[in-house]
Parts: C-alpha cells; structure tokens; sequence
C-alpha cells in the first residue's frame, strides 16, 4: 500500500498551519511552524498568486494530509459523500472522523493519527471485542473501540496518555472515553460543530465537482 514516507514538517508549512501529525512535538517551540512559518523550498518565502483554484486544492491536500490518506481513498470519501442525502462535505468530514484511526486518536490512545494508524496495523485495537487490523474501518454509534488486553502496558500507549493529559486534549462529544479501562464508545455520528478543524469543506466541494 502507497504511503507518504517524507518529513511530516514539510507537509504542515506547505499549508501554512499546523496540521499535528507528531503530537506532542507540535505544540513545543520545537515545531517547524514556529522556526520556519513559510512553505519549505527556495521560493517558499515568495508571496504565491492567489486564484480560486489555488484555495480549493491546498483545502483538499491540507484535509488529506490531516487524515493521512491518500488522492484516490479521499477521492473515494467524497463520492460516498457526494451520493449521501444532507450536506456533501460535512458528509466528507463525517466520514472521515469515522475511521478507527482517527477514532483512537481522538479518545487519546495515541500522540497523532500516524500512530493510531500503526496501532490498528499492529493488531492493539478491538472494536466490539473483535480485533481489527484495518485503519479506514468506518466505526458507527454504538460501536465500543478498546486497547486489547497484552498492549495496554505499551510504551506509547502510556506516554500517549499521560502526553494529551498534559495539552488538556478533549474527547470529542460524539465519543466517550474511559481511559481507566483504555476504552472509548462511539455516542453518535459527529456533526459540523463537533469536529474541532479549521477546514472550509465547501471549496474541496467545488473543486471535485469542476
């Protein structure tokens, strides 16, 4: 399967913002964003032109790059989303919110998305018992998403913990999480307001219906 195997750094000031793909490290002054704010190469301290197109494609790479997924899945996304009834890109967005990666990132079982993404691999995450070795795994209200028991005692897992207790990280509403037992439950599926990025998911909208 093709991944993305360059600097993570590289990705956040080619968007100009923040995206957190490593963490912790990215709310220190160690954060490229803060020592080089300015897309990397010899013309990234040059001022861009500015078109309609240019804000719909850096909309779509900045989403891709924070969900870690590549052109044709994400392309997959918003045509499931485009077939959906309600709203195609919050459509989009919930959709992707819903992958198991991401799910065990935002109960606080990992440090980024890059890691969840490995701890599914790796076989640490349940999903109603079941262990389940698929990222994109679209979870659903009800669904109970668990640490199995032989990697609660991880490394990361741990560090994870005690790393997003320090940056005061917040369980979304639509999830509720028992870190006690290092387990989460799917409450609902997320509405706009619940999902917590500065993304304008109208202009990817406009650029896949062109």
């Amino acid at each position: 399967m093709a991944r993305y195997t360059g600097a993570s750094c590289k990705l956040c000031r080619r968007e100009g913002c923040k995206l957190f793909l490593k963490g912790p490290r990215c709310y220190s002054g160690k954060c490229a964003m803060e020592r080089h704010p300015y897309p990397p190469g010899e013309s990234g301290k040059r001022r861009p032109r500015e078109s309609q197109y240019r804000q719909q494609l850096r909309e779509k790479q900045k989403t891709k790059r924070i969900y870690g997924v590549l052109e044709r899945q994400f392309r997959g996304y918003y045509e499931t989303a485009n077939r959906q009834t309600g709203v195609t890109g919050e459509n989009l967005l919930r959709l992707l919110e819903c992958r198991l990666d991401n799910v065990v990132y935002r109960l606080g079982f990992s440090k980024s998305r890059a890691e969840a993404r490995q701890q599914v691999r790796h076989g640490h995450i349940n999903v109603n018992g079941k262990k389940v070795t698929i990222p994109s795994y679209r979870v659903r209200p009800g669904d109970l998403v668990s640490v199995v028991d032989k990697a609660k005692d991880l490394y990361n897992i741990q560090t994870s913990i005690v790393e997003n207790a320090k940056t005061s990280a917040i369980v979304p509403a639509w999830l509720e999480a028992d870190i006690e037992h290092l387990q989460g439950s799917v409450i609902s599926l997320p509405n706009r307001d619940q999902i917590d990025l500065d993304v304008k998911e109208q202009l990817i909208v406009e650029l896949y219906s062109k």
